[in-house]
């Protein structure tokens, strides 16, 4: 603990490549290399002094990097005008069995720069060359940007000296999958001769993400019976999503049960937080309950939240309070936790709580957060935000908007506001 300390402390103080060596010797000496901690301070000064390729072999020599040193590796290429260099690394990250966070896509603009300048590559008459066009596809899932995906295919499947090795075919299959494009996914996943485990992970997860719950369970059998590629942790976070948006309890207990038995795979947050959101969205709300009591870590806002979402969906208030008191805790300045209990107080009538809860948000300075949206249209990332009065278009939104809402109340539809 001293040796990291005194670690921190150097690297606070560094602005040169020889005091990052010095650092990173008493790195090695104090045998902290794949210490979390000091591995990512360590590759966050490289990168706040602009030393990405010193970055890049620290990096090389973790042993199993987790997500917060994923995301200082692309943040610092990001940050030092290599958009390439941070959606390689971002790829790498996904095929690794690594999930992303929040923090990794806090920043688009390394995603969209990589797309920029592959289109001016095309413009110059420059072939791209295999990494640069896996690069750029995983840029596309990022971003949603089905029609440039698609136009890179169309690039490659023309150039014959190309080949779809499974290196750009596991990224057009997550691009496809992440787009919502099943059936080409599909196409380029039958069509490949070798499958790597981001593959068959890619394709799952887009299954069960665009509501084919059942296709991805059954593409998951498939990769046990053929036992060619081993399911992972991502494999199974999948999996049970999917069985937990279809409702598939018994399949869903088996599968976590099955994970651990079969595979030896200790349930991480992710999968803890699939289980209860399947057995809370199908009402069993105490087994939920007592999942999360024999975690063997402490549950997130993403356990407690997916608790909330099926109390109010089943009326279960007593759990629903459990779950917003800690709720408040992790999360104390998110509104939607508040607002839920809210409502669910005011379905039964308990208007004095309703108002206990409001006068809550108000003294501690809780707002809601405006909701976020984008979409790509001829090539352009279009962002929005509610009451957005910035965007060029504006005007026109706000008129097609009125219409459609205008028809939908000439249609007998009566909306449920809530207290939302």
């Amino acid at each position: 603990m001293i040796i990291h300390h005194r670690v921190v402390s150097h690297l606070q103080r560094c602005s040169s490549l020889s005091e990052l060596k010095a650092v990173h010797a008493t790195v090695v000496k104090g045998d902290l290399c794949n210490d979390g901690r000091a591995a990512t301070q360590l590759l966050g000064a490289c990168s706040s002094v602009g030393m990405m390729d010193y970055a890049v072999l620290i990096f090389a020599h973790i042993r199993k990097p987790e997500v917060y040193a994923w995301n200082v590796m692309i943040r610092g290429f990001d940050r030092c005008a290599l958009p390439g260099d941070a959606v390689r690394f971002y790829g790498d990250m996904l095929k690794s069995g690594v999930r992303p966070t929040s923090f990794t896509f806090s920043s688009n603009k390394c995603f969209k720069k990589a797309v920029m300048e592959f289109e001016r590559m095309q413009m110059a008459g420059v072939d791209p060359d295999e990494v640069t066009l896996s690069t750029v596809i995983s840029a596309c899932a990022h971003l949603g940007a089905l029609e440039i995906g698609k136009k890179i295919h169309f690039f490659i499947s023309q150039h014959k000296q190309i080949s779809l090795d499974v290196y750009i075919g596991s990224a057009l299959i997550d691009m496809y999958a992440k787009c919502g494009s099943i059936e080409r996914a599909l196409l380029v996943f039958f069509k490949l001769r070798e499958k790597n485990l981001f593959c068959w992970n890619s394709l799952v997860e887009g299954l069960a993400m665009h509501g084919y719950a059942v296709e991805a369970i059954a593409l998951f059998r498939r990769m046990e019976m053929e036992k060619k590629v081993i399911p992972n942790g991502v494999t199974f976070v999948s999996v049970l999503s999917a069985c937990a948006h279809a409702g598939l309890v018994d399949v869903g207990r088996e599968v976590f049960s099955r994970m651990t038995r079969i595979y030896a795979i200790k349930p991480e947050i992710e999968h803890y937080g699939c289980m209860v959101d399947l057995l809370s969205r199908a009402g069993y709300l105490e087994d939920a309950m007592a999942l999360i009591n024999d975690m063997n870590m402490k549950p997130n806002a993403v356990i407690w939240g997916a608790l909330l979402g099926g109390c109010r969906t089943h009326g279960n208030v007593e759990l629903g309070e459990v779950a917003v008191k800690n709720l408040v805790i992790l999360e104390p300045l998110n509104s939607g936790y508040h607002v839920l209990l809210a409502n669910m107080y005011a379905k039964t009538n308990r208007w004095t709580d309703v108002a206990k809860v409001r006068r809550l948000m108000k003294g501690k300075g809780v707002q809601k957060s405006p909701g976020y949206s984008s979409i790509m249209v001829n090539g352009v990332a279009h962002e929005f935000l509610s009451f957005d009065d910035v965007h060029p278009k504006c005007e026109e939104i706000y008129e097609l908007l009125e219409e459609l809402g205008l028809q939908l109340r000439l249609a007998g539809y009566v909306p449920d506001l809530g207290l939302t």
